[in-house]
């Protein structure tokens, strides 16, 4: 499997969001919640919570705010209930586009996601119309400048620890894991004391489309800023080689 890495696209990403922490919290903290509901408090005991807390912590989410989360999703004040629903569909030249929201009202997040396709000049599809070209994979990537161990080691113990790949890139280190794996994977790595620039379960296109359409572009951002913008959006996910 051939790296690809998304160091460049994450740096991006968190200088926007820190100018919207919050935001981020938000999202994560939706999470936290419907993780605590589905498995409980226990993250040794409840995978998808463990997932959520390292997301958490990736994005540099205090230890406090975590355990304040799934302290309030335990009691009687997590007592609202959140729905998951993907939307797929086609931006601009066909790029290929999986929403994940978490919302408590349906009406809403659908006119939010269809409104946001459909002013970039694409539309939603059919659920499976476009997730076939992505596969479910745990993704951490590290910072070369973070990381004081050498690439070899660091190789050698991710695969260890049961990462099916590992690529590096110019200014970063990007394991990719089966998502059954990635919780293993990422314990082993913190054991060590390793920072990550992003840890999560995600999905990873299997081809990348590139546009050299500036019109193109132009609308295939306002989709995504416009994404970006709706509390209910949880994440996005594309084929655009940006």
């Amino acid at each position: 499997m051939s790296g690809h890495s998304k160091f460049a696209n994450i740096k991006h990403k968190k200088e926007k969001n820190d100018a919207a922490k919050g935001k981020i919290f938000t999202i994560i903290g939706r999470e936290i919640a419907v993780a605590v509901k589905e498995g409980g408090p226990d993250p040794a005991n409840n995978f998808k919570l463990a997932q959520v807390i390292a997301k958490a912590k990736a994005n540099n989410m205090p230890n406090d705010t975590i355990e304040r989360g799934i302290k309030r999703a335990s009691g009687e004040d997590g007592a609202v209930n959140y729905e998951h629903i993907t939307y797929e569909g086609y931006g601009p030249n066909g790029i290929a586009i999986i929403v994940e929201t978490l919302t408590d009202n349906k009406n809403r997040t659908a006119a939010d996601v269809r409104s946001a396709f459909t002013k970039g000049g694409g539309n939603i599809g059919t659920p499976g119309c476009v997730s076939f070209m992505f596969d479910e994979k745990g993704q951490i990537i590290i910072d070369k400048e973070e990381c004081e161990l050498d690439g070899d080691d660091l190789m050698m113990m991710a695969l260890d620890a049961g990462a099916e790949d590992f690529s590096e890139e110019e200014d970063s280190y990007e394991i990719i894991t089966a998502p059954d794996d990635f919780q293993a994977v990422y314990d082993a790595l913190t054991a060590e004391k390793l920072t990550f620039a992003s840890a999560e379960v995600t999905m990873i296109p299997q081809n990348y489309v590139e546009l050299t359409d500036e019109n193109a572009i132009k609308q295939l951002n306002r989709t995504l800023d416009l994404l970006d913008e709706s509390d209910d959006v949880q994440a996005v996910y594309h084929n655009w080689d940006e």
